[in-house]
């Protein structure tokens, strides 16, 4: 059976914003579908604008990773459905914020933190170092790549201490960032990946692409062992 996955995007840039509609004519998510897409694939996408943000408990229920694009509607987004993703990624589903993502509301509910940063326009470049050239995600890369043009991020990203640092970004301004890093909440696989500004046609580049697409394969859930939860019987016996 194919792998199950979702892209999930706000689409409010590109429905008020003539410049990144032209830039993405099918959206953020059809751009980013189109990176992760495989034979061995199954991608849908899903907006905010839709019944229940796209994001039902039948979608999620069928969804092995989840991408998630989102900037500035991410306080529209329903407690229920934010509730909802966290679940399904203890369960197993992987999840895998991109660039103002980290502002999510399921993001911010999976670390426990405020998640800030510190942020400036302007189109500077970004080099993008492959801290843990060894990792899955980082298949097929330079040991760095750049990005021409960008919005800035820069630490302190108030994340708890992540378990893999996959990438850390140096900006023109002298700023780093720790770009790509990975998480494990219950069952679930959780990659953070900071590009992807909707001022830049950053979806497109070659070596994003390719980050997004192993990230893909790595967040998969895995088969595991059975877990018990609640009161249980005892295995040995407990007569005196």
């Amino acid at each position: 059976m194919p792998l199950q996955v979702t892209v999930w995007n706000e689409n409010v840039h590109e429905l008020e914003e003539p410049a990144v509609a032209e830039r993405y004519p099918d959206g953020i998510h059809g751009a980013i579908a189109d990176a992760v897409d495989g034979d061995d694939r199954s991608v849908r996408t899903a907006t905010l604008q839709e019944p229940e943000h796209g994001m039902t408990k039948d979608v999620l229920a069928n969804t092995d990773v989840l991408l998630w694009w989102s900037h500035c509607a991410n306080d529209e987004v329903s407690d229920e459905v934010a509730d909802r993703v966290v679940d399904r990624v203890h369960e197993g589903m992987g999840f895998i914020p991109v660039h103002s993502g980290k502002n999510s509301k399921p993001f911010k509910r999976l670390m426990g933190t405020t998640c800030n940063i510190k942020y400036r326009h302007g189109g500077e470049t970004e080099r993008i170092w492959a801290a843990d050239p060894g990792h899955p995600i980082a298949d097929g890369l330079e040991e760095s790549f750049e990005v021409p043009s960008t919005e800035m991020y820069g630490e302190p990203f108030d994340i708890p201490e992540p378990d893999r640092t996959v990438f850390i970004s140096w900006f023109e301004g002298g700023e780093v960032f720790r770009s790509g890093v990975c998480y494990r909440r219950g069952r679930g696989r959780i990659f953070a990946f900071r590009p992807g500004h909707e001022e830049y046609p950053i979806f497109f580049q070659d070596e994003i692409r390719t980050v997004l697409d192993n990230a893909v394969a790595w967040a998969a859930p895995t088969e595991g062992s059975d877990a018990v939860w609640g009161e249980v019987e005892p295995k040995e016996s407990l007569d005196d």
